[in-house]
């Protein structure tokens, strides 16, 4: 090819064309393709070996790494006898509810030897987000980081960071988490609480037997380091702070926030929280921990415990011998808040405004179409004949909202709705308020039991919601991580006591409030959410405590198709896995 060819007009135009088609186009985004093997292998942890769930052999798991705009393919492929299915904690699943996760609810659990591909894409979403199994207390071990990059040249509203590292909360249990809860729901009573709190899978030195199983945070000087934080612990909120150093909370959930310095942050299971660590402008002769231990506000037993990482600065490279120096640096420890400090929490959340930027403005739904009122909390249940109970009073521990505890279904929702199947699998009738109102925060009822029943909210599609979701003093007030799946909301209001819709109503904030998945309802308060309902299918809501959700603190949404085709659930996928 002559050079005055290669040179032409026509050749160049040609040619560009060519290489734009070879180049994927940055708004619309790529798919990437995952397999996640769901297998059994040997961890020791505090002098203690077990065989665990996990995925691929990783533990925590394997990171997710996409694109605002991406599609994910992620095939799941069971090798254990336990049923498996995995949620993407947090992704918005527009009109991909098959896609979701939760067992019984979106899709039917994978069985040992199936499969399922998990097919999502990421809809104006980046951030911290992560995975997790929902089905019984697996998620204990199968969890792992989903890390969304804003698009390709879009910048974070706030310093490009040196590196970016993620640091998952976990709980570590010696014995089998499904052993656990099996007991517990058998006996009635509160299961056995965790061993170890971890950080990326790792207890640290605070514990028996574990300064060899410690995640160090090696950083340099003068750089700001981003921190994505993940709660994947079972059944507590923590506090988390590192020694001698500010962090700025930069987002929550994926969501953009007006950043603040803090010592300290509290994190709910559930919920993620971008920071950035400004380090030290020179070595500074010493080693940090960073520590985390839990925010406590039951009156249950609970693992009062303290993970330990370390913050360590490379050493200059004059010094000789670095190995020997750091294990002589002194080391700072933070100092955390007590276990029981609510005023802390508040002021905390308090902090927490969406960015509300030209780029990232806050889309608040001004109108409400329905409104909802939630309590939330413990109860009981009944002891079967014949049998001791170890809940109060001889009875079983239950949890429930508007005092339905939600029985799961033995086929998916998701599934019996689309195929206009849902009679006999669920009713339509959750009560959108207590059927008998009561002194919430007050003297607690002499009637604790609670109903039971496979119960729905059905939404048209774009309906407004606002929910107010109350705490109770049944067995004890306590904060309440609840989740809604297939949505984000904005936190409106939040107080202490019973929720006075006249005077509360009209402190709410409409103009910057945080936007999130997972919100903790205060000890002895209330907190008011709204949401538009955009997107149809079933969506589960529950306590992202554990423990609260396997005794029935858990319910489900029902939006319906619009009239448009793109307001419409697409059908289910053809391997979608059977019960």
């Amino acid at each position: 090819m002559s050079a005055s060819l290669l040179s032409s007009p026509a050749f160049l135009v040609f040619f560009s064309l060519f290489t734009l088609c070879l180049v994927p186009d940055p708004v619309i985004g790529i798919t990437r393709h995952y397999k996640f093997d769901i297998k059994l292998h040997n961890v020791t942890r505090l002098c203690h070996s077990k065989s665990i769930v996990s995925v691929n052999g990783q533990f925590p798991g394997p990171r997710i790494v996409a694109r605002e705009g991406d599609q994910l393919l992620i095939k799941v492929v069971n090798h254990v006898s336990n049923n498996i299915s995995i949620h993407w904690h947090g992704i918005r699943q527009l009109r991909s509810g098959w896609a979701d996760g939760p067992a019984y609810l979106t899709q039917c659990p994978i069985q040992i030897g199936q499969s399922y591909v998990y097919n999502f894409t990421i809809v104006g979403q980046r951030g911290t987000l992560f995975w997790h199994a929902h089905i019984s207390w697996l998620r204990a071990t199968v969890y792992g980081p989903i890390v969304i990059l804003p698009k390709r040249g879009v910048p974070h509203p706030f310093d490009k960071p040196y590196k970016e590292v993620p640091i998952i909360f976990g709980e570590w249990f010696n014995a089998d988490p499904e052993a656990v809860i099996s007991q517990a729901l058998q006996t009635g009573g509160g299961p056995n609480v965790s061993d170890a709190y971890t950080i990326n899978g790792l207890p640290g030195p605070l514990y028996n037997c574990s300064a060899k199983d410690t995640f160090k945070l090696k950083v340099k000087p003068g750089k700001t380091y981003l921190l994505r934080l993940i709660n994947a612990a079972l059944n507590d909120e923590l506090f988390f702070s590192i020694a001698n150093h500010t962090l700025t909370v930069v987002e929550a959930d994926a969501i953009y926030v007006k950043p603040f310095e803090t010592a300290t942050v509290l994190i709910t299971p559930g919920q993620t929280t971008n920071v950035l660590l400004k380090t030290k402008p020179s070595y500074p002769s010493a080693t940090f921990f960073m520590t985390a231990r839990p925010y406590v506000t039951g009156q249950g037993t609970f693992d009062n415990s303290t993970v330990a990482g370390i913050l360590e600065y490379e050493s200059p490279p004059h010094r000789l011998q670095p190995s020997i120096s750091i294990k002589m640096l002194p080391l700072f420890k933070p100092i955390l808040p007590a276990l029981n400090d609510t005023l802390f929490a508040t002021n905390f959340v308090s902090k927490l405004r969406s960015l509300d930027s030209a780029q990232f403005p806050v889309n608040v739904p001004q109108k409400v179409d329905k409104h909802f009122f939630f309590t939330v909390g413990l109860g009981t249940s009944p002891c079967q004949q014949n049998q001791t109970c170890q809940g109060p009073n001889g009875t079983k521990f239950a949890a429930s909202v508007n005092n339905v505890s939600f029985a799961m279904p033995t086929t998916a929702l998701l599934q019996a709705h689309f195929f206009g199947q849902s009679n006999g699998v669920n009713t339509p009738d959750f009560p959108s308020s207590p059927i008998i109102p009561f002194n919430y925060t007050g003297t607690p009822p002499n009637n604790t039991m609670v109903s039971n029943g496979t119960k729905v909210v059905v939404l048209p599609f774009n309906t407004t919601v606002e929910l107010v979701m109350q705490d109770t003093s049944i067995l004890g007030a306590e904060s309440h991580p609840l989740h809604l799946h297939g949505f984000n909301f904005f936190v409106v209001g939040q107080g202490f006591g019973n929720f006075d819709p006249n005077e509360d109503s009209a402190k709410f904030n409409l103009i910057d409030p945080i936007e999130r998945n997972t919100v903790g309802v205060p000890s002895g308060g209330w907190v008011a959410i709204r949401f538009q309902a955009d997107n149809p299918g079933v969506w589960f809501m529950h306590c992202h405590l554990e423990v609260h959700t396997s005794w029935g603190l858990k319910m489900a949404w029902i939006v319906l198709d619009g009239k448009l085709p793109n307001q419409k659930l697409l059908p289910p996928p053809a391997d979608l896995p059977k019960c």
